[in-house]
């Protein structure tokens, strides 16, 4: 890896206090992160250390009100902290998205009682949280899940604000679940009713709940530092205090979390392609052969120029999004073009990046490798790029019939 200084991204952020959190993160990244993701990843650690002293900075609550413990910060500067974060480091970006993906249920369907009384510890104190949507037989079919929670006592159903009453028994297993076994929470979505969507309903199950267990990671290409595994509900008891929502709703709650986790994955994704472009011209600048620098050369001027291009019009593509959620205006054609375009983005600059160090990308010298096998899951995790395409198209059909 060279040691040439990297100008940082030059940012329009619409408040001052904005400009100073960019300035924190950078600050953080380039103390505490950087300087160790090729080592950790390497040797597969999670820095949970590193998660703890992000919650103590204010960054695992950003886009949540403040009155909880939140940064009250809108999407448009959430996502660009993300995209500094997984620059430095994906493991971190993502888990950060991912943790925020957790809290969104009950940030935003939950009782006032269940925000005060749950929602400051996962934003502020030290919480980490992880996401169950996902089982071995259901993935981009999410309606289809199977895991089950039944009630124990056949109390009735608590209205909105009331006292909690009676219990629910969760049994089944979730997979592919980043932090899966060392979460500190997990939002669940199980079957309370019948088969599809409408029979599905969120649940916040504390990692230390008799019952919840965890397989072994998963053995990946890529982010070997962020666990990902299955994890096992076996006759779980929780209190119906913890259902978020209606009996019924959880499969929209879940969609809802999905379209705002798009947006972190794609500013993620444009988090890793700009590391991936730095180290690239990083390279091209100071590598020397025939006699002059590689990055005289046309052929890797114009490789260079396309990448920089692709990776700005993600960039433009996900702050449109943002703002657009931060308007209260529908954005979920927009996070799901910008979830496809940005992760798809991340893939080609990755591997060009490599192509453009040679026979150095291809080694675990330089951290270009480490970006092209991380940037592949990008195109996977929180729906398929061909599920993307499919919410693209629905859109479209619908505004055509209309």
């Amino acid at each position: 890896m060279t040691d040439r200084a990297v100008p940082p991204v030059d940012r329009q952020l619409p408040t001052d206090e904005a400009r100073a959190l960019i300035s924190l993160v950078r600050e953080i990244a380039q103390r505490e992160i950087t300087p160790h993701a090729s080592d950790e990843e390497e040797a597969g650690r999670f820095p949970r250390r590193l998660f703890a002293l992000l919650s103590e900075s204010g960054l695992l609550g950003l886009p949540y009100g403040a009155e909880y413990g939140g940064g009250d910060q809108p999407y448009e500067v959430y996502l660009q902290v993300l995209e500094e974060l997984a620059a430095a480091r994906l493991t971190v970006g993502l888990g950060v998205s991912v943790h925020t993906l957790s809290c969104h249920a009950l940030a935003t369907y939950g009782t006032k009682r269940q925000r005060i009384e749950y929602l400051p510890a996962m934003l502020g104190g030290g919480l980490l949280g992880a996401y169950c949507l996902s089982e071995p037989a259901s993935g981009s079919d999410a309606a289809s899940l199977r895991t089950k929670a039944v009630r124990d006592d056949g109390g009735p159903s608590r209205s909105s604000e009331a006292e909690s009453e009676g219990h629910w028994v969760l049994n089944g297993t979730k997979a592919w679940i980043t932090h899966g076994g060392i979460a500190d929470f997990y939002t669940v979505m199980a079957r309370t009713g019948a088969e599809g969507p409408r029979g599905i309903t969120a649940f916040l199950v504390p990692g230390d709940t008799p019952g919840l267990s965890a397989a072994a990671p998963e053995r990946k290409m890529g982010m070997k530092g962020s666990p990902t595994a299955q994890v096992h509900f076996d006759n779980l008891r929780i209190s119906d205090d913890r259902r978020i929502g209606e009996e019924g709703q959880g499969f929209a709650i879940a969609l809802s979390a999905l379209d705002s986790g798009r947006l972190g994955i794609a500013a993620c994704a444009i988090g890793l392609a700009q590391a991936a472009l730095d180290e690239a011209v990083a390279y091209a600048t100071g590598r020397r052969q025939f006699g002059r620098p590689i990055s005289d050369f046309q052929g890797l001027r114009f490789l260079l120029a396309d990448m920089a291009t692709q990776l700005e019009a993600g960039r433009a593509l996900y702050l449109a999004a943002a703002r657009l959620r931060d308007a209260g205006l529908p954005f979920s054609k927009q996070a799901a073009m910008a979830k496809l375009h940005c992760t798809d983005t991340a893939m080609k600059v990755t591997t060009d990046a490599v192509q453009v160090l040679g026979g150095y990308g291809y080694t675990a010298d330089f951290p270009a490798e480490r970006y092209m096998r991380e940037a592949k899951v990008l195109q996977i995790v929180e729906g398929t790029n061909q599920i993307q395409r499919m919410v693209i198209a629905r859109h479209l059909a619908g505004a055509e019939s209309r």
